[in-house]
């Protein structure tokens, strides 16, 4: 008997360390959180990043300057993706870059792609007819404020 009291009491310790399946968070949209790297992370919002390379210095470049007016342009249309979108401008003068990361969450991230991430064809399109804008890129990835 004790031996089998001393076996369960073993075996019910042990669980203590073993990661469980079960998530709990604390807010609506993280019930929607999308596990990755065998349950290390997750998340729950997606970014669509735009992205170039400029010419010149960034204190008086004018593809930057170009490109700054051309997202003014669709900014607005940008800005009405979705009541949860995050716009972000991130310029490097080192090595040259110009982008803009928009974050939706991940139920908005869905709709937004089925209508071509718009205003995207036209803010690219702007961007390929700038003197001086090169690499013109775009990539689908997630962004989580930890």
């Amino acid at each position: 008997m004790k031996a089998f009291s001393l076996l369960a009491t073993l075996s019910w310790t042990a669980t203590a360390f073993v990661q469980s399946n079960k998530r709990t968070f604390t807010n609506s949209a993280a019930l929607n959180a999308v596990p990755l790297a065998n349950g290390a992370m997750s998340f729950d919002r997606v970014c669509r990043e735009w992205r170039c390379k400029y010419t010149g210095d960034k204190t008086d470049s004018a593809s930057l300057e170009a490109a700054a007016k051309a997202l003014e342009e669709v900014l607005p249309a940008l800005k009405a993706v979705s009541p949860g979108v995050k716009v972000n401008r991130l310029v490097c003068g080192g090595c040259l870059d110009f982008k803009i990361m928009t974050t939706v969450p991940l139920d908005d991230f869905g709709p937004w792609e089925e209508k071509g991430f718009a205003p995207e064809e036209d803010f690219l399109a702007k961007l390929k007819a700038i003197d001086g804008l090169s690499q013109i890129e775009t990539q689908t990835i997630t962004n989580m404020e930890i």
